[in-house]
Formats: C-alpha cells, structure tokens, sequence
C-alpha cells in the first residue's frame, strides 16, 4: 500500500513485487501475505526540539517505522541525515524485513532517525539532540520490543549519547541498541561485519555462477 508522494517506498515495493511474480503465480495464496507486511505495524513521527551552542531552540523531525515483528523485536537502524522523511524509512524498514528474516535470526524489522544534520555540529549539540530524540523513543523500544542500531550519520558516539538517554529515562542498563562501544557491551566484529558479509555474499554468488549464466540472467544487474 503506498501513500501518496512516496517514490523511495514505490520503488521498493514494486521491485520486490516483480521478482516474486513467477513464486506468486505458481503460490497465489502467498498474495494476501504481501499485501500484508507492505503495511508497517506502526508509524511513530514526533517532534525534536532541542538547543544549539548559541542557546537558541532547533527543531527536527523524527521517526521509527516499526515495520514486522512476526519474526522478534523491530531491528534496524536509526538515519541522521537532512534527506531522511517518512517514504525513505518506509523503504528502508520494508527492506530490514526481509535482510533480517535470511539472517536465520528472531528479528523483524524497521527503521527510524530523523533529519537532523550531525556535521557542522559541535559534540554538546548532538548529545543535546540526542537526548531529546530519545526522550520520545524510549517509550516505543526496550530489547524485547525494538531494538535501534547505527547508520548513516549514528555511529558509536551517537549510539553512545542515545544510550545514556535511555538509561537515565529508563534507569536501566539493557541490550536496547546495537552498535555500542566496546568498553560498555559492544560487539568486537562489528568494524569488519559489513565487509565479511560482502564476502559472504561474493561467495554465494560465485557458486551460482554457472547456471545464472547459462539462465541467461544479468550478472551484473543481479549484483547491483
């Protein structure tokens, strides 16, 4: 189901769709199942208003997409970057549901952040921004609920501002947030994770070589 003005969204769905067209002819009654988990289980925006250096009150949108948790507890990470509205994390989070159901694992998925702009920003600036996004969050997470991670612009010192939020808000230290650092429950593969999933990936793909070329199928298409 998209909304109007969502082409991030629309285009996500209607490539997903397209591939699963030959399963969806052959198994129709899987169908009703897509029309389903195209729907997020629920939409959070909030306000975020917060104060620079200057002492002067800003303001931010923020989100969490709470897309599927048919598998376990949302999953998937937290955008701060100027570009992220509601149509780019509904794609995001439709994606996560699907990334995270082939991990094997009990996770569902979803995708939040908001727009604000972590470069150019002095390091009080963005704990003060961090704190009043979570100030909102932290009433829609908790490590059997949802548990946010980094992305684009949410890195370890990010990560580390939200999970000092939350623990004061909560008064309690608990596995809500991946992407933490070392010293205080981080993951020591998390730097290289993305790159040996690549390998991972590179390695699957070269034991269906032969027959994706011999299908005829756009190798290179495929790989994009």
């Amino acid at each position: 189901m998209v909304l109007p003005v969502e082409p991030e969204f629309e285009q996500a769905l209607n490539e997903l769709t397209q591939s699963l067209q030959p399963f969806l002819a052959a198994n129709p009654q899987y169908q009703k199942a897509l029309d389903i988990v195209q729907v997020p289980e629920r939409v959070l925006q909030f306000r975020v208003v917060w104060e620079d250096d200057n002492g002067v009150p800003q303001v931010n949108r923020g989100f969490r997409v709470q897309y599927n948790s048919a598998l376990g507890p949302y999953k998937g990470g937290l955008r701060l970057h100027p570009s992220v509205n509601l149509s780019i994390l509904k794609f995001l989070g439709f994606e996560q549901i699907f990334k995270n159901a082939l991990t094997g694992l009990s996770m569902g998925g979803g995708k939040g952040g908001s727009d604000f702009d972590p470069k150019g920003k002095s390091d009080s600036e963005i704990r003060r921004f961090c704190a009043a996004f979570m100030s909102e969050l932290f009433r829609h997470i908790g490590e059997d609920t949802d548990v946010p991670a980094g992305d684009i612009g949410t890195g370890a010192r990010e990560i580390g501002f939200l999970f000092g939020a939350y623990k004061k808000l909560k008064n309690e230290f608990v596995g809500m947030l991946t992407g933490k650092g070392l010293d205080w429950g981080g993951s020591f593969i998390r730097p290289e994770a993305t790159g040996y999933g690549l390998v991972y990936f590179v390695e699957h793909v070269c034991s269906f070589l032969p027959r994706l070329c011999l299908s005829g199928i756009d190798i290179i298409r495929v790989c994009r």
